[in-house]
């Protein structure tokens, strides 16, 4: 049996200390599970990004999603950029130049080498996993491979998953699960090596230097990297489905769930900078 400590219980986001909140200038955030709300973006996540970027802060989503959703988000939503598939890339749209700015971290020759094996590992996991699939949005992805275990599917057995990352690590790759894939690619990279990038490339802020100057908020054990690295780390409240799963929390725990729940760290970080601000109406918990 493993040693390894699991997590019971984290600290709720409502003790996250004001002081501490005044100090941050970016937000980082997963999108499915955690600015979604049951497969879909509420109105009340959205709303959060806008009074967020109103404020000033500086928002960047940080994803598995692929580079079509991506080229959505970095232009309509109020954000300063995305990472997409999971650090394959940033986009931003940039407002002096008027144009989508693309940075991938390996060069095209390579992601289309990469893409022919993924292609074929695709078709031998489809074939020995029965009942998985290729996500539905696997014709706008770019650099990974994603396997739908529940978004489209009947949910799968964790035997299944586990399956699905043994076949995905035996072909080398790099190898994640979400909340709705397993996702696997070709490369060490990761959203935190990415997010490094966009952070030194478009804002000339050392990540690491400045980890007080940022928040990063996510769902699911994929987010577990992030979670250790940024002190300033907190978890939607649908986390707790992967509390047995878990050896590396975030520091807070919202009480709502997905976009909900972000909204709630939004307005606390609103309200740090202006305590009356109260433009965010959160639902009733």
């Amino acid at each position: 049996m493993s040693s390894e400590r699991r997590v019971t219980s984290i600290a709720s986001v409502a003790d996250w200390p004001a002081a501490e909140r005044r100090r941050v200038e970016f937000v980082l955030t997963d999108i499915d599970d955690t600015l979604t709300l049951r497969g879909r973006l509420p109105a009340l996540a959205y709303a959060s990004l806008e009074r967020l970027a109103e404020a000033g802060f500086k928002v960047i989503p940080i994803t598995g999603r692929p580079a079509g959703w991506c080229d959505h988000i970095a232009r309509m939503w109020p954000v300063e950029g995305v990472v997409g598939e999971n650090g394959a890339f940033w986009f931003r749209h940039d407002p002096t130049a008027g144009r989508l700015v693309r940075r991938f971290l390996v060069d095209d020759a390579t992601r289309r080498a990469n893409r022919s094996r993924l292609d074929g590992l695709a078709d031998r996991i489809l074939a020995e996993v029965l009942g998985c699939a290729l996500a539905s949005d696997q014709l706008y992805r770019e650099a990974d491979l994603a396997i739908d275990f529940c978004e489209d599917v009947r949910p799968l057995s964790d035997t299944d998953v586990a399956r699905i990352v043994d076949l995905f690590e035996a072909a080398g790759c790099t190898t994640k699960v979400s909340s709705i894939h397993v996702n696997g690619w070709f490369g060490d990279y990761d959203k935190l090596t990415m997010t490094r990038l966009l952070l030194r490339e478009v804002f000339g802020v050392d990540l690491d230097g400045a980890l007080d100057r940022f928040v990063f908020v996510g769902d699911s054990p994929n987010d577990q990297p992030m979670f250790a690295h940024f002190p300033n780390s907190i978890g939607v409240a649908n986390l707790r489905r992967f509390f047995g799963a878990l050896s590396t929390p975030p520091r807070w725990l919202t009480e709502q769930e997905g976009g909900q729940g972000f909204a709630e760290v939004a307005q606390l970080l609103l309200a740090a900078r202006n305590p009356g601000d109260t433009a965010i109406r959160l639902p009733a918990s």
